[in-house]
Order: C-alpha cells, then structure tokens, then sequence
C-alpha cells in the first residue's frame, strides 16, 4: 500500500531505527512525559476519595500493560496505555460506601475490592472481543461509521480541554512559553528538533521555571532513589504485600466498577480510530478490533488484580504520533520500558512531578486540540455528507451529549450508584441512533473513504 503522507505534507518515520538508538531513546523519554502527568493524576485523585492506590504501582502496570497490548497487537499498533479516567467516579462511589459489610472496612480492603471490580470491567472487553471474533469486524463497524466515530474523537479531545486550561491557568505566561517552544521547534525546526517538539516544550519551559525559582525541591530530601527496605522491589505494594493488594471480589463492588467498561470500550474504539487515521493504517482490520480490545482488557485486569487503576489507550501519546510523525510502535514500547523503570524509583518519580502545571497545561493545549483536529480529518476524509439530515442529526446529539452531560449520566443498579462519563452517553446515543435511523449505507472497507481508521480510502 502507497504510506500517505502527514496533514503537513511530510512522509511520516514509520522505523525510528533509521535515525539512530540515541534518538530512538529521546524519542521514548518525549512519549513518558507525554502521558505521566495524566497518568499519576489518577491515583491522586483517586487518594483524595480516601483509596490508598499507589503512583508507584500505577507506573509499572502502565508499563507492563502498554507492552502486554504491543504483543497481543502483533507489535504493530502505536498506541501507550495509561491509567484510565473512566473509573474515577467508581472509585469514589467505593470510597463513599458505608453499608453492609464496608460499614467498618479499612481503605486498603476497600480498594481491593474495588480493583476486584476493575477486573471484571478488564474481562467484558475480552467478552465483546470474541463476539467480534465469531461475527466480524465488519459487522460491528458497520455501527459506528465515520459520522459516529469522527464526533467521538472530536469529543475525546474538547472534554479533556478543560484540564488544559486549568492547569494552564496556574500560570500563563509559563504555559504560553512551553506553547511557543512546541510551535516553533514544529513548524521551523530542522531534523532531530522538528520530531521532539513536546519534549523540547516540556524541557525548556521547566528550565525558564528553574530560573525563575517555580520549582520545588522540598519533599525531594524524603524521597529514596529506589524505595523501600528493598532497594530493587522493596516498595512496590503489590510484591511487599501481597496478601494485601491482590483484588477481592464482591457483588455490590462489581456492579460499582464493571458497568464502566461500557464507557472505556467506547473510549478504545474511539482511540484505535484516532490512531488508525493519524497513522495511515486500518488498525480496526488489521491486526484487529478483537487484539487491541483483548490487550487493553487483560493488562486492566492485570493491574486490577494487583492493586492498579484501570488502563487505557491514551490520546496525550495520539497527539505526540500527530506532531512527532514518528509512527515506530519501537518508540512507545521505550516509554513503556521508562515507565517501568520509573515505578521503581520514587526520587525520580517526584522530580518528574515537580514540573509545574502551567507546562502541563501549555503542552496539553497543543495535543488535547491534536486529537479534536483528528476527529475534523476523519470526518473530511471520508466524506461524510452533512447536507444529508440523517448525519446532522447522529452528529448534532452526539456533541451536545459529549459536552452537555459535564457530571455523567448517574442511574441505579440494583441499589448501586453507576456513572456512565459524557463521552460514553453520546457514543451510545450515537450508536444507537446510528442503527435506528433510515438511510445507513456504511459499509466498513468498501464505502469509498469510509473505513472508519484508515486514511484516504485506500481500500
């Protein structure tokens, strides 16, 4: 097949290899920094609802499970699994839970059940992966075509838009600087600068920060460089307790956390879409929609039954692929093999924190708006008629789901609270108006132009 070329008008690197190991390893350390910050956020965030999951035990199945998808994916699909937002609200429903046998639970048993339930959620995408399996990738696709998908990846990337300019916020002048690095390094750079362009972002906006005294070394002095009495695992909760991090199992819990994979499988299917049309290749075809949901769904299981978050395909890295036009999957199993490597020391682990949140905010403008400008092209480039009413409609609920729905959408489950994210009410209402509605002539790799991943119409 004839490679197309990047929205710039340049031949993407599809073999990193070609630019030499030094680069290939800058071009890893650009992709971790691309997804820690949203990556240690989670179990933040998940501490403050009184769960004590590990950033450190996070990190490592981050790893473990981006290199768990490359292998089921057949080392082809260039996509970095991070710790999932999706789960944030079970979370806090599990913390909140006060009746029954969680009346007088501790915190730590509390999360064990809760990941329990992340494991389940890791499963039912095995589940749908054999359905598409046994009944093809074609017929399933043939509900979510470019008029529902497009709409989506545009969804992915305004809903995280708000945690850009938050972080943003905090100080402008510094993120309008990591701004002003990431554009001038992409647009005017020559060679080895034009492909780091994030990382030189990240880089030289923390170093005007040193100089200008915003950088906090304080807790440094308390932090080891490899944790624990262990000096190699020691500090990883999951091998120094693991009677006390394995996932245990409850009804009431599963239904907390399970039903959310409803809204990570819309999230995946959105992903692997983005990532399909950044890249030029049908990913969803080829190695398969069933192989990126079964490595997903098993490295979530994986982390779940150890005491981590659930994962996901992370659109920061889609928007590192759209400006670096490296497309060398070698490239984010480095960030995998960085990520790893982190979890085993907290020292480096908190100096990688104390990049301010203005930066954060000023690269995040630039890659969450990436993803958003990846959701137009696909739907450009496969020429999804919106003089049609049919589109306008699926498009127009679509959007006003994704951003009118800012809390969720919040129902009862057999006495459970359950909380389906924005994005998973306009993709279902997508779907299903998508089948509903007369006049559905997709095709999936024989309408001209529609494969949903895939550039062009090469097919």
């Amino acid at each position: 097949m004839k490679e197309t070329k990047t929205a710039i008008g340049q031949e993407p690197i599809r073999d990193a290899r070609s630019l030499g190991v030094p680069k290939m390893l800058i071009l890893g350390l650009q992709h971790m920094f691309a997804m820690f910050g949203a990556t240690v956020l989670v179990p933040i965030l998940v501490q403050s609802y009184g769960l004590p999951l590990s950033i450190q035990t996070t990190l490592f199945f981050a790893g473990i499970g981006t290199l768990f998808f490359h292998v089921c994916t057949k080392m082809r699909v260039p996509a970095f699994l991070g710790s999932s937002f999706a789960f944030l609200g079970g979370f806090a429903a599990m913390g909140a839970m006060d009746a029954g046998m969680y009346a007088a639970m501790e915190p730590a048993e509390k999360l064990q059940y809760a990941c329990g339930g992340i494991v389940v959620a890791g499963l039912l995408y095995v589940v749908l992966a054999a359905v598409i399996k046994a009944v093809g990738v074609h017929r399933v696709m043939h509900y979510l075509p470019p008029v529902v998908t497009g709409p989506i990846i545009i969804l992915i990337g305004l809903n995280l838009a708000p945690s850009a300019v938050s972080n943003a916020s905090t100080c402008w002048w510094l993120a309008l600087v990591a701004m002003a690095i990431i554009v001038v390094a992409n647009i005017w750079g020559k060679g080895m600068i034009k492909i780091i362009p994030i990382l030189l972002g990240v880089v030289g906006s923390y170093l005007v920060a040193l100089a200008a005294g915003m950088v906090d070394f304080s807790g440094l002095a308390d932090s080891t460089l490899l944790g624990g009495t262990n000096p190699i695992l020691g500090f990883q909760p999951f091998i120094t307790n693991f009677s006390g991090s394995v996932a245990k199992f409850d009804v009431s819990a599963i239904l907390v956390m399970a039903p959310i994979a409803v809204a990570s499988m819309m999230e995946h299917i959105g992903d692997m879409s983005a990532i399909s049309a950044t890249v030029g290749e049908n990913f969803i075809e080829d190695p398969g929609l069933h192989r990126t949901l079964v490595g997903d769904g098993i490295a979530t299981a994986m982390a779940g039954m150890f005491g981590g978050p659930a994962n996901t395909t992370y659109g920061e890295n889609t928007g590192v692929l759209v400006l670096s036009r490296v497309h060398d999957p070698r490239v984010i199993r480095l960030a995998a093999i960085y990520a790893v490597v982190l979890s085993f020391s907290p020292a480096f682990a908190y100096i990688v924190n104390t990049i301010p949140s203005a930066i954060i905010g000023g690269v995040s403008f630039i890659l969450y708006g990436m993803i958003s400008a990846i959701g137009v092209r696909n739907v450009v480039e496969n020429q999804v008629d919106f003089t049609n009413s049919r589109n306008l409609i699926i498009a127009a609920v679509i959007l006003v789901c994704g951003l009118g729905f800012t809390g969720g959408l919040t129902f009862q489950v057999g006495g459970a609270s359950i909380t389906l994210t924005s994005l998973a009410v306009a993709a279902i209402a997508g779907i299903v108006l998508n089948a509903i509605l007369p006049g559905n002539d997709f095709h999936f790799g024989k309408t001209a132009g529609a494969d949903t991943a895939a550039s062009l119409g090469r097919y």
